[in-house]
């Protein structure tokens, strides 16, 4: 592990000081004429005064060494993506995507962390340099002189953010060395989790940044929509699905088989909607239909795990679920699938998951929400149906078990369609476009 350690530095000090004065004057603003709740700035400006004479003796960790591979395309730009970095879900196989696709592109990319966790353990493009940016808190203002010193430094000509968090660091960071900030919407902020007060506050940072974004990137035409009517101009709007690699096909289903193994993978947390999966086995299993449900991913909180899996003790399923925990590798999970069911009830942008099943060809049944619609075609490569229903959630699975929906036929299709419209190289490919027209760099 190396360490960079910066002591001293008047002129940056300085100007992280003029910083901090500006996030106190923006908030006293945005208190009187609507914006971020009066504690949140508060206690942002506290914290900032009490932290700014040890904002000078902190440095970015460079967490590994490893030298990016050379690249058949010469490097025209390097870019920096922020990220949270404490999980390993759909946003994090994004970064991690463009982390590994990006350079063939022209584009020299490294990582920097807030929260490490589970993304620098579980991340495959290792050849990207990672930094830890030290965060301590969500108001601890130390790693905005970390990252603008890591720009000027190491010569980024971009940064890229990922989420509420790194989009505040990253504004700040990004003005004090008048270096461009794209913004990445994977999912819709304000409706992102169960709870009605992180939301808001998620929401008014991210309105915040999105207008001081350089471009915004959103993975659907649902959250474009979305980030245009919350006021951002059309012309700096880019909507760049979600992509991932393609996949070895599941293999096709016997014309006398007459199990079926429902799937699903997810970070599982309220706004998944599990509970309506848990419903809709147990409905099938009374009509004697041989359906179990394979559940693969970890909880997000020990207390959701405990609620789930009394829920399905209560509907006389427990025996029918197997819960496997997080899985770095889908892919054999993925193999043992009839059907993928995603049964979110709000907050999705483009699921990863619903992706990577297409790509195995493994025929989706999700809900209605956001960009879900915009990659299953109801009827043809998928069903869809509505959030919270747990009837509507059995019927469609009951049209496959029933052979009132061809399951070859869907098969196909997923694959086919994922190849045509979402694979990792035309996620690369579209997002190193907006870097371009943003530089004012030739195609």
């Amino acid at each position: 592990m190396t360490e960079w350690f910066y002591r001293k530095d008047l002129p940056l000090f300085l100007a992280c000081r003029r910083n901090l004065r500006g996030i106190f004057v923006e908030g006293m603003r945005n208190l009187f004429f609507g914006g971020w709740h009066p504690i949140v700035y508060f206690q942002a400006a506290i914290q900032s005064i009490l932290e700014v004479p040890r904002m000078c003796l902190s440095s970015p960790t460079l967490v590994n060494e490893t030298p990016i591979p050379d690249s058949d395309r010469p490097i025209v730009a390097r870019v920096l993506h922020v990220i949270n970095g404490e999980h390993y879900s759909g946003a994090e196989r994004v970064q991690d995507l463009l982390a590994a696709g990006l350079p063939d592109l022209g584009f020299d990319v490294a990582l920097a962390c807030v929260k490490p966790g589970l993304f620098p353990k579980m991340r495959r493009s290792t050849a990207a340099p990672l930094f830890d940016l030290h965060m301590r808190g969500r108001f601890d203002p130390r790693p905005v002189r970390l990252l603008s010193r890591l720009v000027r430094d190491e010569g980024f000509s971009l940064v890229h953010a990922h989420t509420p968090r790194t989009a505040l660091v990253a504004s700040l960071a990004c003005r004090m060395v008048n270096v461009p900030m794209v913004y990445h919407v994977h999912s819709p902020a304000s409706r992102d989790s169960t709870h009605k007060m992180r939301n808001w506050i998620n929401e008014r940072v991210e309105r915040l940044c999105l207008a001081r974004a350089a471009a915004v990137i959103a993975v659907s035409e649902s959250l474009a929509r979305d980030t245009i009517a919350r006021g951002i101009s059309p012309e700096k709007v880019f909507v760049v699905p979600n992509g991932v690699p393609p996949r070895s096909p599941r293999p096709e289903r016997r014309p006398d088989q007459r199990d079926w193994t429902l799937g699903t993978v997810a970070l599982f947390r309220p706004r998944k909607g599990t509970e309506m999966l848990l419903e809709a086995l147990a409905i099938l299993r009374t009509e004697n239909a041989n359906v179990r449900l394979r559940a693969v991913g970890g909880f997000e909180t020990p207390a959701h795990e405990r609620e789930l899996k009394r829920r399905a003790a209560e509907l006389g399923i427990a025996g029918a679920v197997e819960w496997t925990g997080f899985r770095r590798d889908v892919d054999p999970e993925l193999q043992r699938m009839d059907l993928f069911v995603l049964p979110s009830l709000f907050g999705e942008g483009l699921p990863m998951v619903v992706l990577e099943a297409m790509a195995a060809g493994v025929p989706v049944v999700a809900s209605r929400v956001e960009g879900v619609s915009e990659a299953i075609r109801s009827g043809q490569d998928g069903l869809v149906v509505e959030p919270g229903d747990a009837d509507a959630l059995a019927s469609a699975v009951r049209e496959f078990i029933e052979r009132r929906v061809d399951w070859q036929s869907m098969h196909n299709n997923a694959i086919a369609r994922h190849a045509e419209r979402f694979s990792d190289h035309a996620m690369a490919d579209g997002t190193a476009k907006v870097y371009r027209r943003l530089l004012n760099l030739a195609e």
